[in-house]
């Protein structure tokens, strides 16, 4: 997959997997920072409260490097690490999978556990709607009204997305562009006559 291409899921979905009385339930959420993380999983300790543990895995960034995981009291490596697991076996990122334990009065042993939310991950997952998207990089540029012509060329050829364009005797365009195209473009840019460009945001 290329650099600037990523999965995630569309919406929130939902999963679960019984086994032996205990019930496990999943839910996705589609995330795009780690902020968004303890809001849901404080939330569905309050609607789960008597709920026996609450283990999650999120996965961040289109070079999914932000990570984490939680067993919540389950045994070590038994929980978030089997839900992990599944966010990398479908290639997803930008995603927040929490299950939601009720004990069945049944001990399942580490193998047994590790199946469970791995199962509840993948359910959710499964009910889920998976979207490739692209990351994005986006531009403020300003140019004099007699670099006009030399500008829309690149754009143009470039194949680069604009928005919010103010033309008067000093130009201003908003711009996106592919993430994997930003220093190629860039560079063409640069070579305009009094061209500035200035970041505004990935996403």
């Amino acid at each position: 997959m290329s650099s600037d291409l990523y999965k995630t899921i569309v919406a929130p979905a939902e999963g679960i997997f019984r086994d032996r009385g205990s019930r496990f339930l999943a839910f996705g959420f589609p995330i795009n920072d780690q902020d968004q993380v303890k809001p849901l999983l404080d939330e569905l300790r309050k609607e789960h409260h008597d709920a026996r543990h609450h283990c999650f895995a999120y996965m961040i960034g289109n070079d999914r490097t932000i990570f984490r995981s939680s067993d919540d009291g389950e045994p070590s490596g038994t929980g978030g690490r089997p839900i992990l697991g599944q966010i990398n076996s479908f290639g997803l990122t930008n995603i927040l999978i929490v299950v939601v334990r009720y004990f069945g009065g049944t001990l399942l042993g580490v193998s047994g556990l590790i199946n469970a939310y791995r199962s509840a991950a993948e359910s959710a997952i499964q009910n889920s709607e998976i979207i490739e998207c692209t990351l994005k990089e986006y531009y403020e540029i300003k140019y004099p009204y007699d670099s006009m012509n030399a500008v829309m060329k690149i754009l143009k050829e470039e194949e680069i997305s604009q928005t919010e364009q103010s033309f008067d005797t000093l130009c201003s365009i908003k711009i996106s562009m592919r993430a994997s195209a930003k220093e190629k473009v860039l560079k063409r840019l640069e070579r305009v006559d009094k061209l500035e460009y200035k970041y505004i945001e990935t996403k």
